[in-house]
């Protein structure tokens, strides 16, 4: 059954090409871009022909819109092993009309599923007639004929100019053919020729057939290594693509030494054929070189995202420690209010004094007492800093060791180490809050508090705590550094074990005789 072919295009003109322009048109820039033809929608028929069936059958070809006058026709023939076609073609005029670029035409056997197979390339004679005997081992195939910048390409352009037509004596089952885009990818080819390199047809000289076709594959030579250069084939695949230039080199050398048509047809298509696997290569090693950045920039990606993960974790535990150690805190002063204090003790009734030790007790007691107080003083330094004074050892928790009224956790740590060191039988302690001004008098006096409620809770329940405000500077408060020193928490060890000397005074007894 006779099925029409359609075909639906849209192509864009550039504006150096030479049958659209009008007389009115502005000279063509430094670089002439190339024709860009886009085949939208094509319907073509394949034919399964007949394996062996000993018959050769006909099929004709019809032009395009864009070569609408030319024709062809062909024989097909089903043998063991392959199919034979022999073609002709009738005015099949040059290409470049579609593009600078285009130089040669190129039969294509296309599968039912749209899978492309480069059967050959078409070379016109004077008469714009060509003729080609080509094989396939296709059973089932359509067949189109396409405008290439050179014979070796892999895939079809968008630019067909003739294609299969089935004749009513055609043998076979035909069969649309239905292109997957996996297997029927265009071929890009677009690249930009400098204007000095550009040639104008219709100026050439006129030459023999065989100086034509070796013109021809140099020239298409030219275009595969133009093609290949673009696709950056020259960085991306050096090897080949320097493979490709020594073969065209070597194809102008044989043409300038003359050396015949066959050779230097030889040397040009196979720089063509060498130029087409170095822009293969370029292309997927390219496509590899984009894959490789888009997994390096997720795996960086996935490496920021752990490590943000990672520090809003450490921020929520300091978060979550600090929130518990608060509210401990916070309890324990709740509960010290809580608790009402004890009565207070009764006065003392009067009594006659003790009579004065005799100097020989005071000798006795005092070396014992300075030896505890001394040891415990060493025992306190390896904790912090102490100061050894008439009221007793004093430590200073200062401003920096509290967050407003808490204890940071360095200052709890200090006071867990320093809870053991003062349970001892006959010693006091006194936890003292002072500030930079009477104004944070209160902030002085819940710092104490909240000190005096840690020590209790690791066992020393007999701590007392006052505030004095800012009635003991120890700086002046004209500076922040100053105000700063002010602001801190004393804790002052005294009591009978440690006596009430520090170790730097040593009284001195006078016996009056």
């Amino acid at each position: 059954m006779l099925r029409d072919s359609a075909l639906t295009i849209a192509f864009t003109i550039a504006c150096g090409a030479a049958w659209c322009q009008d007389s009115a048109a502005p000279p063509p820039p430094a670089t002439v871009p190339v024709y860009k033809v886009t085949v939208v929608e094509r319907s073509l028929q394949a034919v399964n022909y007949q394996y062996r069936s000993g018959l050769p059958t006909d099929i004709d070809f019809r032009g395009t819109v864009l070569l609408s006058n030319s024709k062809g026709h062909a024989t097909v023939e089903s043998k063991r092993g392959r199919t034979d076609i022999e073609a002709k073609f009738e005015k099949l005029t040059p290409p470049t009309p579609f593009g600078r670029q285009y130089l040669t035409y190129v039969l294509w056997a296309i599968s039912p599923d749209g899978a492309p197979h480069n059967l050959g390339e078409i070379v016109a004679n004077g008469s714009d007639n060509a003729h080609v005997h080509v094989t396939t081992d296709l059973q089932a195939f359509g067949m189109i004929v396409t405008a290439e910048p050179y014979s070796a390409v892999r895939q079809p352009s968008d630019v067909v100019v003739l294609e299969n037509q089935i004749r009513p004596d055609t043998l076979g089952r035909s069969e649309p053919i239905q292109a997957k885009a996996e297997l029927l990818s265009r071929g890009q080819f677009t690249y930009d020729r400098q204007e000095g390199m550009a040639r104008n047809a219709e100026n050439a000289p006129k030459v023999s057939m065989d100086e034509y076709e070796q013109l021809l594959e140099i020239y298409q030579a030219e275009n595969a290594l133009g093609i290949a250069r673009a696709a950056r084939a020259d960085q991306l695949a050096a090897e080949t693509f320097n493979k490709a230039q020594a073969f065209y080199d070597e194809a102008q050398r044989l043409k300038s030494s003359k050396a015949g048509m066959s050779q230097v047809v030889q040397s040009a298509r196979e720089a063509a054929e060498t130029a087409d696997d170095a822009r293969s290569i370029a292309v997927r090693r390219a496509q590899d070189l984009r894959v490789a950045e888009v997994e390096q920039k997720l795996a960086q990606a996935r490496e920021e995202t752990a490590r943000a993960e990672a520090d809003a974790a450490r921020a929520q535990a300091d978060a979550e420690r600090i929130r518990a150690e608060a509210d401990a805190a916070r309890a324990r002063a709740e509960a010290d209010v809580a608790t009402p204090p004890p009565p207070p003790p009764a006065p003392p009734e009067p009594a006659t004094p003790p009579p004065p030790a005799s100097p020989h007790e005071t000798a006795a007691a005092g070396p014992a007492s300075a030896q505890s107080r001394a040891a415990l003083l060493q025992r306190l330094n390896s904790v912090a800093q102490t100061r050894d004074t008439p009221r007793g050892l004093v430590i200073t928790i200062p401003d920096s060791g509290f967050a407003n009224t808490e204890l940071r956790q360095s200052s709890v740590q200090l006071v867990a180490r320093l809870a053991p060191l003062v349970r001892q039988p006959g010693l006091r302690i006194s936890v003292e809050g002072y500030s930079d001004s009477a104004a944070n008098e209160p902030a002085a006096a819940r710092r104490a508090e909240t000190v005096r409620g840690a020590l209790a809770a690791r066992g020393v329940p007999n701590a007392v705590f006052r505030s004095f405000g800012d009635e003991s500077l120890l700086t002046s408060n004209a500076t922040p550094a100053g105000r700063t020193e002010n602001r801190r928490v004393e804790i002052v060890i005294s009591g009978n074990p440690i006596g009430s000397h520090p170790l730097w005074d040593h009284p001195t007894t006078v016996t009056l005789k």
